[in-house]
């Protein structure tokens, strides 16, 4: 594998409008916002049929998080000195190293451009990279283990 960087020039699909206006750990089960799709680039007929799914899955960059707080080695998640001391890629923080959050949330609604979600851990202003429909056999198969630090953290998320 070489070492030279590869430039990726992504322009986003579109960007989260309302919800949060910051970013705080906990809570965001009940965050209602909209994602509003460039009119430059796109019709309504680019949301056509996503209607018909419950979930989506949410691409966008973590826009706020200046270049010298990215983490590339190991930190206590959230800070936390009695979680253990784990790399960036061994959790979900939002100060990684190409700033890309993943997250699922409910479909609310589809209306032109407009596609309404709730439980988007994005802030008003993220830019969305790309929208997918979350679909049952794109998740995990067989058993699923993950440290108990995660899941205590986890418990409020949403």
């Amino acid at each position: 594998m070489t070492n030279s960087p590869i430039a990726l020039e992504i322009e986003p699909v579109g960007r989260v409008v309302g919800g949060r206006g910051e970013a705080f750990d906990d809570h965001w089960g009940s965050v209602e916002a909209t994602i509003e799709l460039d009119p430059e680039r796109f019709t309504p007929e680019a949301l056509a049929g996503l209607e018909d799914f419950s979930h989506l899955e949410v691409v966008y960059h973590f826009h706020l998080v200046p270049e010298e707080k990215v983490e590339t080695g190991a930190r206590h998640p959230r800070n936390r000195q009695d979680w253990p001391l784990v790399g960036i890629f061994a959790q979900r923080g939002k100060n990684r190293p190409n700033r890309i959050g993943v997250s699922r949330c409910r479909l609310l609604g589809v209306d032109g451009l407009t596609v309404r979600v709730a439980g988007l851990d994005a802030i008003d202003g993220t830019p969305v990279l790309d929208i997918k429909p979350y679909m049952s056999e794109f998740g995990p198969r067989g058993d699923l283990r993950q440290p108990e630090w995660s899941t205590e953290l986890m418990g409020e998320y949403f």
